[in-house]
């Protein structure tokens, strides 16, 4: 254990964070670009599709980078938790966009829309903490970054909570029915998202304290 204070420690990691946030942030922008315009359905699920299979090849980069190094430069269950997380995230945008696919809903709301520019404006700030944890003089910054994400994830429980207060009004038979059950679930999705952006933040909110 005291030799391996004196061993290089792999950053490899670090690069492969880089990664996922920027494949996080590619995924959110296409879901924002559907849920605003409800245009181009098909070609946008396959590529959040393509996205989705781009960040299962990132998390395995760094799972068989953790088997086959010795130091790394934060603790492995960290590092496991992040990619982990990011993965999530992806996923969960990436199912929304199924989602929208699978249940053939044309229609654009509002509602929608800001869950969308949300979980953007998570994965952009995502994107910025992310490189700043290989440096320690960068981590109060990371703080303030994860605090922002939560206050996001904050006000998707709030839309959340709006979009269901109202989603029956007004449905008088089985069609529309089956409309408002299929928009309860997408909202449900999308706020889990949000969710998934958080837990990022709480793992870097945990690294960064961990390594003060």
């Amino acid at each position: 254990m005291v030799l391996a204070r004196f061993l290089p420690r792999d950053a490899q990691f670090f690069t492969l964070f880089r990664e996922a946030a920027a494949n996080a942030v590619e995924t959110a922008e296409v879901l924002a670009d559907m849920l605003a315009t409800m245009e181009d359905v098909d070609r946008k699920a396959r590529r959040l599709r393509d996205l989705e299979h781009r960040g299962d090849e990132i998390t395995h980069q760094v799972f068989h980078s953790l088997n086959s190094t010795f130091v790394t430069p934060i603790d492995r269950e960290d590092i496991r938790d992040l990619a982990s997380q990011i993965d999530d995230f992806v996923d969960y945008i990436e199912e929304a966009g199924r989602r929208i696919h699978l249940y053939r809903i044309a229609e654009r709301n509002d509602r929608a829309t800001l869950f969308g520019k949300v979980l953007l404006e998570q994965a952009q700030i995502l994107a910025e903490a992310v490189p700043r944890l290989e440096h320690s003089k960068e981590r109060d910054r990371v703080l303030r970054y994860t605090v922002e994400i939560n206050r996001l994830e904050n006000e998707a429980d709030d839309a959340l909570s709006q979009a269901l207060a109202v989603l029956y009004d007004g449905v008088e038979d089985i069609p529309a029915l089956i409309k408002a059950i299929r928009w309860g679930e997408l909202y449900q999705l999308l706020e889990d998202a949000t969710d998934r952006a958080e837990s990022v933040a709480n793992t870097m909110e945990g690294i960064v304290l961990k390594n003060a």
